[in-house]
């Protein structure tokens, strides 16, 4: 029996045409069982809850104008993209899940490419990878983000247990199994989450492949070439940490000081607005 597949998407500001595109295009390429948008609004901005009250969701995806079958939750701030991930995972009840940036640099072709290795049982995480041999790379980046990714990428090989081209593509898959264990160990709600995933699913022996995708960097990116580097490279560093006191390292209990709140556990959002529905 093919296991069921819930995708998240997490966005923020997203371009409202780019986004409904890029729903469509999942739909007619593999039809996931369950999609979601996880959408994080700009701080003042209201017009995409117009109509709800009290945390009602009537009309919370309307501005968006999503396709059918497309659930959106709204947050009235910006949680970060591992915490809107997050949230997403924990409402899908599907065996797979998988997630994808909102701007559609990986293609819908690509992240069911991510996603079949998990659906086939040849992995418990997937991540897909720009920076692989195979990959196809339509577009370049500016050489400041390509730079630091790759200088990321190189550090990240020595200090992880998994050996990857690429950590922080937006677009991996997980199975439901493998998440339960995983969840709690995940605490960072920004872009760094990708790497934390990654390294927590190695330090428990999971089993990661990394999928070659076709990818285009699109414009409007969110991500601060320098300063959410920095805040990764940060990131890179706890998370090994984190990683070390799964796999019961002496030097890493005797100096973890670190007192966290994992994003599960986090209390949620004041002011969302849950599960839109079909709008």
């Amino acid at each position: 029996m093919q296991p069921t597949v819930g995708v998240v998407v997490p966005a923020y500001h997203p371009d409202p045409g780019r986004l409904r595109t890029y729903l469509r295009a999942i739909r007619e390429t593999f039809d996931p069982d369950e999609l979601r948008v996880e959408l994080d609004l700009p701080e003042g901005r209201t017009d995409a809850v117009a109509g709800s009250a009290d945390g009602e969701s009537a009309g919370a995806a309307a501005p968006f104008d999503l396709p059918a079958g497309v659930d959106c939750r709204v947050a009235r701030r910006r949680r970060g993209k591992g915490a809107a991930v997050t949230a997403g995972f924990e409402a899908l009840s599907t065996d797979v899940y998988a997630f994808a940036d909102a701007d559609g640099a990986t293609p819908a072709a690509s992240l069911a490419d991510v996603i079949a290795p998990v659906c086939d049982g040849g992995a418990d995480l997937a991540a897909g990878s720009r920076r692989h041999p195979d990959s196809v790379v339509r577009s370049h980046q500016t050489f400041a983000r390509r730079f630091l990714g790759d200088g990321f990428a190189w550090i990240a090989r020595r200090l992880l247990d998994a050996e990857l081209y690429d950590y922080q593509c937006g677009a991996k898959a997980i199975t439901a199994t493998a998440w339960e264990r995983v969840r709690d160990h995940l605490y960072e709600p920004g872009f760094a989450w990708d790497i934390e995933l990654v390294a927590v699913a190695g330090a428990l022996d999971y089993r990661i492949a990394e999928v070659p995708i076709a990818w285009e960097d699109q414009p409007g990116s969110t991500v601060s070439p320098v300063g959410d580097t920095l805040d990764m490279g940060r990131g890179l560093l706890v998370a090994r940490h984190r990683a070390r006191l799964i796999r019961d390292d002496r030097l890493h209990r005797l100096i973890d000081r670190e007192e966290g709140v994992a994003l599960i556990d986090r209390p949620d959002d004041r002011g969302a607005v849950s599960d839109g529905g079909d709008p």
